[in-house]
Order: C-alpha cells, then structure tokens, then sequence
C-alpha cells in the first residue's frame, strides 16, 4: 500500500514521535509498502494514512478523511494525547472518531478509551535492538536520566531526591537529554552548581546515548506524563533495570507488577529506592529480572508484526464499517456474524 505518516515533529528532530515515526517507516518499507513520511498531509492521494498524535495531527487527519473517506485511517495517541489532550481537546476527540483503527504503546492506555473506541484500538508496544552490556564504573554508582527537559518528564526529580541521600552515597545522577526552553536550561546549570554529584550531559546521539545507559546499573524515568516510553524499552535492551514514577504509562512497560515504582513527584520515595538499590543488590537483580521477563514484548520484530497487524487490517475493518452503514441505510438487519477484532 501506499502509507502517508504523518508526524508533528520535523525532520531533524530529536523528539521521540519523529524516532517513531522513522521506524515505523522503516519497517512497513521493509514490508514492501510504500511510506511518505510528512508533517502535514500534503493532499497527496494515499491508500492509507497513519498519523502519530491525535490533538497536534487533527488537521491532516480530518482533511485525509474528508477527501478520502474510504481510505483506512489510523491514529497511534501519544503520551500528551491519551493522558490529557482528548479527555478534553475536540480536534484530539474527533480524530478518534474518524479514526478506522487507534494504536496504544503499552497496555494500560486502553483503560483510557471509552469501550466504543477501545474496541477498535491495538497495543503496538515500542522496540529497541539488544545491544552489549558495558562495563560500569568502580568508583561511582552512576544513574542515567535519559530525555527531553520538560515539564512532563519532571526531569529534576532525581537530583532532587540525590539531595536527600547520605553524603557517603556514591551515586551520581547524569541526565542526557536537550533543554526545551531556557527555563530548563537554567534550572539543570543551577543544579550542576548547587549539587557536584549531579551532570547534565546535554543533547547528545543516540549511539552515545546507549553507551552511557549500557554501563548505567540503573536508569530513572520520572516523567507526569508517558504515553509508553521507547527509553524504557532501550533500558531493557541494554539489561539495565529501571526505576519508575507509577504513572499510567510507566505501569504499562515494567508492567503492574513491577518493584521499582514510586508515587509521581515523591522526592523522599525515589530516595528511598536509589538508596535501596545502591545498598541492596538482590533487590536491584530483582529489578534486572523483571525488566528481562519483558523484554520479547520490547523486541523489533514482535513491533513490526504488532504494526503490521494493524495495517492490514484496517481496509477489511473499513469495509465492515461501510457495510454495515449501508445496513443502517437502506433497514436492513445483517445475518452473518463477520465482525473486527479490537
């Protein structure tokens, strides 16, 4: 098929729906499909459109649907998307309407939809290519934050929490991940001034970025807001265990049962966890374990297939759906049992 993904975020971008949407492409390109990847729709004819982001694509999104309303069209929800934009956002609300199929990045996001649009939605968790654990350093027990600073990634929780340990501590806290603002920006030069066992790296490639969480014995996500994130799944890949604000999408990757959340925003819980991990290492191999026990839901392939299941799905799900609203039409009852499977 000929795809149009669609992306808010522009080429060159280090956010992570352009990531995605990169390898989305790749992979559906792999499959032999034809991809246009585009910011906007470009009005160009496509048999199929997938658009990351229900609120920031509505515009191309209701344009597709509205010039080609028998084309499928599927919308994957982000983490601002489904933890706030469409509880709320009408150009977010009505994608989803328009929307033949909806992609979710990790399980829990599909008590978020209501039973009419969770019936028609998939879990397509995201995936990182296993690479080489590195070897850690001796002389510090250095944590990784890996993202963007902005305000939904709470991206200071823990130096915060880093203040609250004893000074005998040797965990040190380097972030990696570009400053959004100048806001940001000026908090973490604060915080390397204020707190010597506190690095902010900065942007950095992504490949420099794997070598650090590699030799990393434990990565910190402590966002408000993930929609499943990929850093989690590089995380696993690399066989460093993780420590998680309980938030919706975090839960949805460790999964419910997982031993390394804390109460989002709890400065004196993620203390007491760092401090747990650097002193305890049973419960840190605990932490290693679980994390590997999900790792074949985080691998490449089991993503392509996850996505690929969705694709070609979705022209059988439309012509249903035109089916039975030519039912509805002309009165008449169906008599067969055909259905989509959500």
């Amino acid at each position: 098929m000929k795809i149009c993904l669609i992306t808010p975020a522009p080429p060159g971008s280090h956010l992570g729906n352009r990531h995605t949407a990169l390898r989305w492409a790749a992979m559906l390109r792999q499959h032999g499909h034809q991809v246009e990847l585009r910011v906007t729709w470009d009005d160009q004819p496509a048999d199929l459109m997938l658009a990351l982001h229900a609120r920031r694509s509505a515009d191309s999104i209701a344009r597709f649907h509205a010039a080609q309303p028998h084309a499928p069209l599927i919308v994957a929800l982000t983490g601002t998307d489904i933890y706030r934009d469409i509880q709320f956002d009408a150009a977010a609300q009505r994608s989803l309407t328009l929307a033949t199929r909806i992609i979710v990045l990790q399980d829990q996001g599909l008590n978020e939809l209501a039973p009419a649009l969770r019936a028609k939605t998939y879990v397509v968790y995201q995936s990182a290519a296993t690479q080489a654990r590195r070897a850690r350093l001796k002389r510090a027990f250095e944590v990784c934050v890996i993202g963007h600073l902005r305000p939904e990634k709470d991206p200071f929780r823990a130096v915060e929490a880093l203040r609250l340990l004893s000074s005998n501590s040797r965990i040190r806290i380097r972030q990696l991940g570009q400053a959004l603002d100048a806001n940001m920006a000026a908090q973490a030069q604060h915080w390397m001034q204020s707190e010597p066992r506190y690095r902010w790296l900065g942007d950095r490639p992504h490949g420099a970025v794997m070598r650090q969480l590699a030799r990393a014995p434990l990565m910190v996500i402590s966002s408000y807001m993930e929609g499943g994130a990929n850093v989690i799944c590089e995380a696993v890949a690399v066989g460093t265990p993780v420590i998680a604000s309980a938030i919706p999408g975090n839960l949805g990757m460790p999964g419910m049962d997982y031993a390394g959340y804390y109460p989002p925003g709890d400065t004196a819980a993620l203390a007491t966890l760092l401090d747990r991990a650097e002193r305890d290492p049973a419960w840190l191999a605990q932490l290693a374990a679980q994390c590997a026990a999900r790792r074949p839901l985080f691998l490449p392939r089991a993503e392509a297939a996850a996505l690929l299941r969705v694709i070609e799905a979705a022209p059988t799900l439309l012509k249903e759906i035109h089916y039975e609203n030519q039912l509805m039409d002309t009165g008449t009852e169906r008599t067969d049992t055909a259905g989509a499977g959500g």
